[in-house]
C-alpha cells in the first residue's frame, strides 16, 4: 500500500491519500480524541502523540497536528497507523446502523426554499473545492440574510478560511441568492 500526502492551505493540517475509499458517503469529523470512538481508524491515528484532529472525506484522511509538534516527527507514525488500519481489515467507521448524513443542519420554516438553494450551491460548487484542500464546509443555519457555516478538517483553523468565506463563498451565494447578505463561520 502506498499512501500519498498533500499539504493543505492550513499549515497545521496534512492530507493523507490511502489510494482507496475512506468513506463511501459524506464526511466524518473528529475534532478531539474524545470524539473518535465511532471510528477504529480515527482511534488509531489519535494514538500518535501530537495529533489534534482527524477528518475523513471520500478518498482522504486529513490530520491536524498540535502547534508545538513538527510534521517531520509525526508524519511517519501517522502513515504507519493508516497502513496498519487498512491491513487489519477493520472498518473505517464502527457499524452503528446509521447512514452518514449530508452534514447540513436541518432547516424548516418560511426560508426553506432559500435554504435548499444554499445547500445545493454548497454541495455542487463549494464542498468539492474545499475537499481538494482536505476539508468540508456545511450549512448550520440561516437567519435574516446571514448564512452560518461550519468548517471542518483542514478548513477549521485555517489562516485563509476567513478569506475563503468572505471573498469566495459569500460572493457566490450573494450572486445566486439575493436574500443572502453575509456568511459567518460557527463553531459547533
Amino acid at each position: 500500500m502506498f499512501i500519498q500526502t498533500e499539504s493543505t492551505p492550513n499549515p497545521a493540517t496534512l492530507k493523507f491519500l490511502p489510494g482507496q475509499t475512506v468513506l463511501e458517503v459524506g464526511t466524518a469529523d473528529f475534532p478531539t480524541s474524545d470524539t473518535a470512538d465511532k471510528s477504529p481508524l480515527a482511534v488509531r491515528i489519535f494514538a500518535v502523540s501530537g495529533v489534534a484532529g482527524v477528518f475523513f472525506g471520500n478518498d482522504f484522511v486529513t490530520v491536524t497536528k498540535e502547534e508545538a509538534v513538527e510534521w517531520d516527527h509525526i508524519k511517519p507514525a501517522i502513515l504507519g497507523a493508516v497502513m496498519e488500519h487498512y491491513q487489519s481489515g477493520l472498518p473505517v467507521m464502527a457499524d452503528d446502523g446509521a447512514a452518514p448524513a449530508s452534514g447540513h443542519a436541518e432547516h424548516t420554516g418560511e426560508d426553506a426554499e432559500i435554504v435548499d438553494q444554499i445547500k445545493e450551491l454548497l454541495d455542487s460548487r463549494v464542498r468539492p473545492a474545499v475537499a481538494q484542500d482536505g476539508g468540508d464546509i456545511t450549512f448550520h443555519g440561516f437567519d435574516r440574510g446571514v448564512v452560518y457555516l461550519h468548517m471542518q478538517g483542514a478548513c477549521a483553523g485555517c489562516p485563509s478560511s476567513t478569506l475563503t468565506l468572505k471573498m469566495g463563498i459569500e460572493n457566490l451565494l450573494r450572486h445566486y441568492i439575493p436574500e443572502v447578505t453575509e456568511v459567518r463561520p460557527v463553531a459547533v
